[in-house]
C-alpha cells in the first residue's frame, strides 16, 4: 500500500520587490486580520461622510453608501481568494498578484502606482487629521492655553512617527493597530451619539447646498471620492493576509475571510450611523469633519478628538509598512545599499518627513479625501480586484460573476474619474483663498 504524500505548505511568491528571503512572520490569528483591516479601513474618512451626504442628498447618498459597502466587500473577498490562487504559492503583495495577472512588465506599472497613491495619500491625510484633532483636543481641554498654529500641531503629531516608523513589520505594530481599531469604533460611536443627542439644528435643511451649478457638480464629484476613501483597506489586505499561517488543510483564506467579515460588520456600525445621523442633525450645513460641529459635552468631544489622534497614529503605520518595505528593497537591490538599521532610519525618516511636509502645506481635509479617494482608492478597492478576477478566473460570459465584476469595473471607473477631477479642482479653489502655514 502506497501512502499519500501531503502537499507542501504554500510559500511566498518569488518577488523582485522582496529582499528579505525569509518572508513575513506567519503567526497571526484570524482576529489580527479583523483589527488590522478595521484600522486600515475605518479611518478619519468616516467623519466626512455626513458632509458627503450633504451634497448627494438622502436618496443618492444612501444608495452610494450601501452600494460601496457591497462592492468593496465583494472585491475584498476576491483579494482574499486570489492570495493563494496558484497552488503552493502565496501572493504576499498586491504588486505580486498584479505581476501574475498582467505579466512581469505590465503588472507593476498597473498596480504599484495605484497602491502607492493609496498608501502615501492615506498617510498625508492622517498627518492633517492627527494635527487638527490634536489641536481641537488641547483647545477644548485647556481653554486658557495659548493658541498655536495648526501647522505646528501637525508637526507635533508627525514627530511621533519618526520613532514608531522604526518598528520592523506588521506583527510589531499589532498592539498599536488594536488600540487604533478600538479608538475608531469609539470615536465613530461618539460622533453619531453626539449628533443624536445634539438633535437637529434650528431650521435644518436637507436641500442641496446653494452654490453655482459648476461648483456644485465638482463638489458632488468630490463627495463620491470621500465615500470611496472610506473603503481603503484593499491596498494592504494581501500584506495582512501574508501574516496568517496557511496549510493545505486550512488555507489562510479561511481565517482571513472570517476576520474580514467581522471587520466589515464593524465598518457598517461605524459608517452608516455617522453618515445618516450626522446629516440628519446638521443637514446641508454640516462641517467636513462632523466632530468639529459638536461642542457639548466638551469632555466627550475632547476625548473623541484624542481617540482620532490615537487611531490615525496606528493607521499611518499600517499603510506605511508596505511602503517602507518597497523603498528599502529598492535601496538594497537598485542602489546596493547595505540592509540594516542605517537603511531603516534613513528611508523611513525621509518618508515621514515627506508626508509631514505635504500635510502641512495642503491641510484641506475634505478635498484631500475626495482627490485621493478617486485617484487611488477607487481603483484598488472598487475595480482592480474585479479586473484581476476576470483575467485569472475567467468566469463564463454573461454569468452572474461576469455581470457583477463588470458592474464593479464601470461604477469604480466613474467614481475614479469624477472624484479625481472634483477633488483636484476643489484643492485649487480652496488654495486660492488659504494662507499657507497658518
Amino acid at each position: 500500500m502506497v501512502s499519500a504524500v501531503a502537499p507542501p505548505a504554500p510559500k511566498e511568491v518569488p518577488s523582485e520587490y522582496s529582499w528579505d528571503e525569509k518572508g513575513p512572520p506567519r503567526e497571526a490569528k484570524w482576529w489580527y486580520s479583523t483589527f488590522h483591516t478595521v484600522t486600515a479601513m475605518v479611518g478619519a474618512g468616516v467623519l466626512s461622510l455626513p458632509y458627503a451626504m450633504a451634497y448627494l442628498g438622502w436618496g443618492p447618498g444612501t444608495i452610494v453608501m450601501v452600494l460601496s459597502w457591497c462592492i468593496t466587500l465583494n472585491t475584498m473577498w476576491q483579494m482574499i481568494q486570489l492570495h493563494e490562487c496558484v497552488p503552493g504559492v502565496r501572493f504576499d503583495h498586491y504588486y505580486d498578484l498584479g505581476r501574475h495577472a498582467f505579466g512581469p512588465k505590465l503588472g507593476p506599472w498597473i498596480v504599484i502606482p495605484q497602491q502607492l497613491i493609496v498608501q502615501v495619500g492615506c498617510d498625508i491625510v492622517y498627518m492633517v487629521t492627527g494635527g487638527k484633532c490634536l489641536k481641537k483636543f488641547v483647545e477644548i481641554a485647556c481653554t486658557n492655553c495659548t493658541r498655536i498654529r495648526q501647522s505646528y500641531w501637525i508637526c507635533i503629531f508627525g514627530s511621533t512617527h519618526f520613532f514608531l516608523s522604526q518598528l520592523p513589520n506588521f506583527n510589531s505594530v499589532s498592539g498599536v493597530s488594536l488600540a487604533a481599531a478600538i479608538m475608531s469604533l469609539s470615536y465613530s460611536t461618539i460622533a453619531w451619539v453626539g449628533s443624536l443627542t445634539h438633535g437637529q439644528v434650528e431650521n435644518v435643511s436637507y436641500a442641496y447646498k446653494k452654490t453655482s451649478g459648476a461648483d456644485y457638480i465638482f463638489r458632488v464629484f468630490n463627495a463620491l471620492g470621500q465615500i470611496s476613501f472610506a473603503y481603503a483597506g484593499h491596498a494592504v489586505v494581501l500584506e495582512i493576509q501574508a501574516t496568517v499561517p496557511s496549510t493545505p488543510e486550512k488555507p489562510s483564506r479561511v481565517p482571513m475571510w472570517k476576520g474580514a467579515v467581522w471587520a466589515y460588520f464593524i465598518n457598517a456600525i461605524c459608517y452608516f450611523p455617522v453618515a445618516f445621523i450626522g446629516y440628519w442633525a446638521f443637514g446641508q450645513d454640516v462641517a467636513d469633519n462632523v466632530l468639529v460641529a459638536l461642542e457639548r459635552p466638551s469632555w466627550l468631544i475632547a476625548a473623541a478628538n484624542l481617540m482620532v489622534v490615537i487611531h490615525v497614529i496606528g493607521s499611518y503605520q499600517v499603510y506605511a509598512m508596505p511602503v517602507f518595505d518597497m523603498l528599502e528593497t529598492a535601496m538594497v537591490k537598485k542602489l546596493n545599499f547595505p540592509p540594516g538599521i542605517a537603511l531603516r532610519i534613513l528611508v523611513r525618516s525621509a518618508y515621514v518627513a515627506f508626508t509631514l511636509f505635504v500635510g502641512v502645506t495642503f491641510p484641506f481635509f475634505g478635498d484631500l479625501l475626495g482627490f485621493f479617494g478617486g485617484f487611488g482608492f477607487a481603483p484598488t478597492s472598487y475595480f482592480l480586484p474585479s479586473i484581476i478576477w476576470l483575467v485569472l478566473k475567467k468566469p463564463r460570459r454573461f454569468s452572474s460573476s461576469w455581470f457583477i465584476n463588470w458592474a464593479c469595473i464601470y461604477i469604480g471607473m466613474f467614481i475614479m474619474l469624477s472624484s479625481t477631477i472634483g477633488g483636484f479642482r476643489n484643492i485649487i479653489a480652496d488654495s486660492s483663498s488659504y494662507d499657507f502655514y497658518t
